[in-house]
């Protein structure tokens, strides 16, 4: 008896564990977005048992793509042109898959942008999921 207890136990060890990990992403919403929109998601993710660790406030980009979508970098122009547009707030955190994919779909008109939190460098040679959380 005591041993198909500890296995039971065992096999579910894997499922309660899974559904404690937490991802690293920064979510950041489109220019005008209210503040409400941003509380509320934030309070979301923490209500699933996540965690925020940073706010963004009017935030800038330091990199702009080309409007083909290659990762290239656009002129130093259309780069300043294009800063006014993009100023938008978010905030960094630690939460759950399921709360983040809750929270991709739960505004249509605020969509937030949500990317993994990982180190990318000028070279290229990022090393990720793209597009997964």
């Amino acid at each position: 008896m005591k041993l198909s207890l500890a296995a039971i136990l065992l096999g579910a060890l894997p499922m309660v564990l899974a559904a404690k990990v937490l991802k690293s992403v920064i979510v950041t919403f489109p220019k005008g977005t209210p503040d409400s929109v941003v509380t509320q998601a934030k309070d979301s993710l923490v209500a699933s048992g996540g965690i925020i660790t940073h706010e963004y406030r009017n935030m800038i980009p330091v990199v702009s793509y080309d409007s083909c979508n290659t990762h290239n970098l656009c002129n130093t122009y259309s780069y300043i042109s294009s800063i006014s547009n993009h100023a938008s707030s978010g905030f960094a955190a630690e939460a759950p898959v399921n709360a983040l994919q809750t929270l991709a779909t739960q505004d249509t008109q605020y969509k937030p942008d949500i990317e993994e939190d990982k180190v990318v460098t000028a070279n290229g040679d990022y090393v990720g999921d793209v597009g997964t959380f």
